[in-house]
């Protein structure tokens, strides 16, 4: 007998070697193909690589960085790659007739934004109109939200994309397609004064960075993509907590031909910005919600880049079979009969030492009853809006103030999150500062933009705390609200008449030699010709003398939208007083241009004027001066249409004169020009 087991635990001594050194060779060599250069974007499969989390799963994993010529999606469809990093355009993909199969979803926010240089200090999307546009292959996200804001492709002088902020320095483009992780560090450091445009600003909300394979790969090989999958994220989990070291490794193993991009200082940056976008504060690393996925599509389809709803079956990985992830195991009866006699010596123990402490605890909660239904009584009857949520930021209570000024019920908000009144309008950097405060303990005050139930749009303030208890965990988010859309609105009124004629809403003095500076300061950057004009409505003064100040209010009003309708986009008009008008007319490509305009606006004006029963036919004299010839700055140039249209009112050439320096030392009067 005991010969025997000698020889049985010899056996399987020699079966575990050889099963050891079977094992040992039988690692699976896959490739995965970035859509980028190596960059702490990609920090989680680094992080599987380096702490083996790839060869426990018994995979031997090459990581292939992207260049701007890598086509991600056919280098794993042609089967060079196993797996790939792609953006939510891969939706597209599939929908093209592309078997590529989405497994998880790295960033829960995508990267994808469009940065401009600034051109003013309130620009707004719908300024980019005109503008060059630097645009990357696979930008669909972009382009959705462009159309969403009704800015289409073709009003914009589209170039190829050279992967680098140096153009947007050099001037040689005005905007670029960029990723909120990178490009923002560098134009920073370089001190470029520029302005970020989000999708998420239009609700365009997407899935950035998503790993996904072929349909070839999942049927053929659904092993290898479930080991792969959880060493991924496996990998991303200790990415994130442990950043230092892994980009470290990034330097040590992975450098890049660009310098910029391994510097210390950019990776660390780029490591922050993508735990904010991939928020595993909140969710679990690569959670993919189905119904988030039908939102993108449902919004590519109300863009017409997809069809009325696209099925997703197949495009989203179900990780695990019927039984779902892992295998359950049965427990034998034996062992089921042992818990239950442990649950029951455990119960037994908690009845009677909880049975010591319910005498002392309802004296207690006897003490605290009245205080709690005095703070309970002033939330209910608070004139303020209040919202509390659980740490997972799901609605638990709101007062009866938060339901009148939202509409919605009790019963309709319970259970939901804050994000039922995101109106899209809130900017991300907002957001962003406020998860900052909250998840580092400290209560945050700020504006939103959010949305009624009945679709309207409104500002509030908000003062927003997180709640511990005494263990130190957190327990709840309190938010104390105020409805400030009345004073927001009489602020920009507020703001808006500063800058603006009263009478014809015309851009005033202030703010025309305003726009004159920062179009001088352009035009000598980038060598550029610009046209001031000088506009003077010709028998004005009899006919407001003769009819009263409200008849020539009247034909001011008239004239200003003329002059606004026959100008082109990228031009100004603006009222200076009285009778008397100023146009700008930028980035001219030849003086026949202003001449081609000025000539419009005469023939605009010398059209008879109806008040009434009454016409009067006035005309208008204008005068132009050109930039640099005439005039270097506001002031010189100003002066000088101011002369030319002097001389215009003296002649008959058709009511335009351009300026010449003889004009000047003829000139029979001064005045002072802003």
């Amino acid at each position: 007998m005991k010969k025997k087991l000698k020889f049985f635990a010899k056996a399987l001594s020699l079966l575990a070697v050889l099963s050891f050194s079977f094992g040992a060779h039988a690692q699976e060599k896959v490739r995965l193909q970035l859509k980028w250069r190596h960059a702490f974007q990609f920090a989680g499969y680094y992080a599987a690589v380096e702490k083996g989390f790839y060869k426990d799963a018994g995979l031997e994993v090459e990581i292939t960085e992207g260049t701007p010529k890598t086509h991600t999606t056919e280098e794993v469809l042609s089967g060079r790659a196993q797996y790939g990093v792609g953006t939510s355009s891969l939706i597209l993909e599939r929908k093209a007739g592309k078997p590529v199969v989405v497994i998880a979803n790295i960033f829960q926010h995508s990267p994808q934004i469009l940065i401009a240089r600034k051109f003013s200090e309130n620009q707004t999307i719908h300024d980019l109109v005109g503008r060059r546009l630097m645009l990357e292959p696979q930008s669909e996200e972009l382009l959705a939200y462009l159309k969403a804001e009704g800015v289409p492709l073709s009003a914009l002088r589209i170039q190829p994309h050279s992967f680098s902020v140096d153009e947007l320095k050099a001037h040689s483009t005005d905007v670029i397609s960029a990723y909120s992780i990178s490009e923002p560090f560098h134009l920073t450091a370089s001190s470029v004064p520029f302005q970020i445009f989000t999708p998420r600003s239009a609700g365009i909300d997407f899935y950035g960075d998503n790993l996904f394979t072929s349909e070839m790969e999942v049927i053929q090989h659904p092993e290898r993509v479930k080991a792969f999958l959880r060493a991924s994220l496996k990998g991303w989990e200790y990415a994130l907590s442990h950043q230092g070291e892994i980009i470290d490794v990034i330097l040590r193993k992975y450098p890049v031909s660009n310098g910029e991009l391994n510097s210390s200082a950019f990776l660390h940056f780029e490591a922050k910005e993508v735990a904010s976008l991939m928020r595993s504060d909140l969710v679990a690393v690569g959670y993919m919600n189905a119904g988030r996925w039908r939102a993108i599509a449902d919004i590519y389809a109300g863009l017409e880049m997809l069809p009325e709803n696209f099925p997703l079956e197949g495009f989203l990985y179900e990780l695990g079979g019927k039984d779902g992830v892992g295998e359950r195991q049965m427990n034998p009866m034996f062992t089921v009969a042992l818990i239950l006699i442990f649950v029951v010596l455990i119960f037994t123990t908690y009845v009677f030492h909880i049975n010591r402490k319910l005498k002392r605890t309802i004296n207690e909660l006897r003490e605290h009853q009245s205080r709690l239904h005095l703070l309970s009584v002033a939330i209910e009857h608070s004139p303020a809006p209040t919202m509390i949520t659980g740490p997972d930021t799901s609605i638990e209570y709101v007062n009866p103030e938060f339901t009148r000024e939202t509409g919605y019920s009790l019963d309709e908000i319970v259970g939901r999150t804050p994000k039922l009144l995101k109106s899209g309008l809130t900017s991300a950097e907002t957001y962003s500062l406020m998860w900052d405060s909250l998840l580092a303990g400290r209560v945050w005050s700020g504006e939103l933009i959010n949305r009624r139930k009945s679709g309207e749009i409104y500002w509030e303030e908000a003062h927003i705390a997180p709640v511990f208890n005494s263990a130190g965990t957190l327990t709840n988010y309190v938010a104390v609200k105020r409805d400030i859309t009345e004073r927001k609105i009489a602020s920009e009124k507020l703001a808006h008449l500063a800058h603006h004629d009263s009478l014809t809403n015309l851009p005033n003095r202030v703010l025309f030699f305003e726009r004159v500076r920062e179009t001088l300061k352009f035009a000598s950057i980038h060598n550029r010709r610009v046209a001031l004009l000088f506009i003077d409505l010709d028998k004005f003064k009899p006919v407001n003398d003769t009819h009263g100040h409200a008849f020539g209010d009247l034909i001011l009003q008239e004239a200003a939208q003329r002059m606004r309708t026959t100008i082109r986009d990228s031009d100004t008009i603006g009222r200076i007083g009285g009778d008397e008008f100023v146009g700008l007319l930028p980035d001219l490509y030849s003086d026949e241009d202003a001449i081609l305009v000025a000539r419009k606006l005469c023939d605009a004006l010398d059209q008879p004027f109806r008040v009434g029963e009454m016409s009067k036919t006035l005309g208008a004299s204008i005068g132009i001066a050109f930039y640099p010839d005439h005039g270097e700055d506001e002031r010189t140039l100003a002066k000088s249409a101011d002369i030319a249209m002097y001389y215009a009112k003296q002649s008959d050439a058709g009511g335009i004169c351009i300026f010449s320096e003889e004009m000047r030392g003829r000139y029979p009067f001064k005045r002072e020009i802003e």
